[in-house]
C-alpha cells in the first residue's frame, strides 16, 4: 500500500458509505473487526464519529465514493490531535463485546494448543503404524488400540466438536498422515450418524490400518503423480488384499478386516478390487470409501493437482452421489459444511482468509484466518463468523488466485491435516 493512496485525511462529518477508512488506533481502541474497511452502513459512520477522531486516514482508490463536503472552518480544524474516546455507552457496549469475542479467541488458541498435542501423540502412533506393523505386529495393534480409544474419549464427550487445519508445526509431507486424515475425518462422521461405541472403535482401528498393503507397493507406482497403466492399476489393487493379511498376522479383528477389504469398494460397482454393489459393501467400509476418496482428491501425491476441500466436497456431491452411501455422504457435508478446514476463501467485506476450524454443529460459521495488511501475521486475527454479524463467506478460491502477499501471509499447506477436540460451548 503506497503513501499516496493512504495520505488523505477527512473530517468525520465527511465520512459516507462507500468510503475505504483506516483507523490509526489500536484494535481493541475501536469496536471495529478491521482497522480498515469500506463503510457499509450508516451504524458505522454514528460510531465512527463516536470515536472522538478529529480526522479519519482513508483511501481514494478504494473507495466507491468522495467524501461529503464540509464548512471550511470545519476542514481548517482538521489536525493530527491524539483521539480521544467519548465515554459513549453505546461505544462502550460495542467496545466490552469485542473484548469479550477477544478473550474467547484466546480460550479457543487454548484449546487448540492442547488439540495440537493431541495430534503429534496421535501422529506419532500412526507413523509406527507404518514402520513397526510387519516387525512388531501385536505391540503396533495395541499402540493403535489405545490410541483410538483416546481418541473416542473425546469425541464421543458431550460437547460439540470441532475438526481442526493443524498448523504444520507436528505435520509432515508423508504419506502416513493420509491415514490419520481418514481416522479422524471418519470417526468424526460416524459420531454424526450416532453409530455405538463399538463401531465407531471398529472404525477407528479399519482407518488406521487401512493402507498397510502398501507397504507391498513399488514406490515407483506408489509416487507416481501421473495415470497408471493397467499393470500398474493392477498391483494397487492388491493393496487391499494384502492389507487384510497383515492385518490377520497382527491380530486384527474380522470386523476389522472386512473394512480394509473393501475401503476402495464404490456402492455403484465401479470400485476395486471387487466391484461390489453397495448391498455387498459392509456399512463401515462406505464409511471409510467415501472418507478416503475425499481426502485423495484434496492431498494428490502431486499437491498441484489437489482440489481444494471445497472442490472435493463439490465433485463428490454434484457428480459422484451414485460412488457413495448416501446417508454418510449426507451426514459429511452436514458437518463438514460447504467450505471444509483449509479452504481458501473470499469473505463478504472482500477480505482474503483460510478456514482453519469447523464446528461440527454450525458449519455454515467457520472460523476463519484472515488477511489483515494492517496485523503482521504474529497477530493475525481469527474470526469466528459465528459472532462476525454480517460477515459471511462470499466464495472458495484456490491459491493461484490470491496475490502474492496474501498467500504468502495465509501459508495454506502443500498437504492438510486434521485433527478434532470438543468445541467450547456458545
Amino acid at each position: 500500500m503506497t503513501l499516496d493512496e493512504t495520505a488523505h485525511f477527512i473530517h468525520p462529518d465527511q465520512l459516507q458509505i462507500g468510503l475505504f477508512i483506516h483507523l490509526d488506533l489500536h484494535w481493541m481502541e475501536h469496536p471495529f473487526t478491521f482497522g480498515s474497511f469500506k463503510i457499509k452502513s450508516i451504524d458505522q459512520i454514528d460510531t465512527l464519529k463516536k470515536l472522538g477522531l478529529s480526522q479519519i486516514r482513508y483511501s481514494p482508490t478504494k473507495s466507491d465514493a468522495q467524501p461529503l463536503a464540509v464548512p471550511i472552518a470545519t476542514i481548517a480544524d482538521i489536525t493530527v490531535a491524539e483521539p480521544e474516546i467519548v465515554a459513549d455507552p453505546a461505544l462502550l457496549a460495542l467496545l466490552a463485546a469485542k473484548r469479550q469475542r477477544l478473550e474467547q479467541h484466546e480460550r479457543r488458541q487454548t484449546q487448540l494448543a492442547a488439540c495440537e498435542k493431541e495430534f503429534g501423540y496421535a501422529a506419532k502412533v500412526v507413523r509406527n503404524i507404518s514402520s513397526q506393523i510387519h516387525t512388531q505386529p501385536k505391540e503396533t495393534v495395541a499402540a493403535a488400540d489405545q490410541l483410538v480409544g483416546k481418541m473416542l474419549d473425546s469425541l464421543l464427550s458431550d460437547s460439540d466438536i470441532a475438526i481442526h487445519l493443524m498448523n504444520g508445526k507436528v505435520a509432515g509431507d508423508d504419506n502416513y498422515f493420509h491415514s490419520l486424515n481418514v481416522s479422524v475425518l471418519a470417526l468424526m462422521l460416524a459420531r454424526e450418524m450416532k453409530l455405538s461405541r463399538e463401531q465407531i472403535h471398529t472404525l477407528g482401528l479399519a482407518t488406521l490400518f487401512h493402507d498397510i498393503g502398501k507397504s507391498e507397493v513399488p514406490d515407483r507406482i506408489l509416487l507416481k503423480t501421473d495415470g497408471l497403466n493397467r499393470a500398474e492399476q493392477a498391483i494397487i489393487e492388491q493393496h487391499c488384499q494384502w492389507g487384510v493379511e497383515a492385518g490377520h498376522r497382527a491380530g486384527l479383528d474380522v470386523t476389522v478386516l472386512k473394512v480394509i477389504a473393501q475401503h476402495h469398494e464404490l456402492c455403484d460397482g465401479s470400485g476395486y478390487p471387487h466391484r461390489l454393489s453397495i448391498d455387498k459393501i459392509d456399512p463401515l467400509a462406505r464409511i471409510v470409501s467415501l472418507v478416503n476418496t475425499y481426502d485423495n482428491y484434496c492431498n494428490k501425491t502431486n499437491p498441484a493437482q489437489s482440489l481444494t476441500p471445497h472442490e472435493g466436497l463439490a465433485l463428490m456431491f454434484a457428480h459422484q452421489k451414485a460412488k457413495f452411501d448416501p446417508v454418510p455422504l449426507n451426514h459429511f457435508i452436514k458437518c463438514l459444511g460447504v467450505y471444509p478446514p483449509g479452504t481458501l476463501v473470499m469473505l463478504s467485506n472482500e477480505c482474503y482468509g483460510l478456514v482453519v476450524s469447523v464446528n461440527a454443529s454450525r458449519p455454515l460459521k467457520p472460523q476463519v484466518l484472515v488477511y489483515d495488511n494492517d496485523n503482521g501475521k504474529s497477530e493475525a486475527v481469527v474470526l469466528d463468523l459465528e459472532f462476525e454479524k454480517g460477515l459471511n463467506i462470499s466464495k472458495s478460491l484456490k491459491i493461484a488466485q490470491l496475490p502474492r502477499d496474501v498467500a504468502l501471509y495465509l501459508a495454506p499447506k502443500k498437504r492438510m491435516t486434521y485433527f478434532f477436540s470438543p468445541s467450547e460451548p456458545v
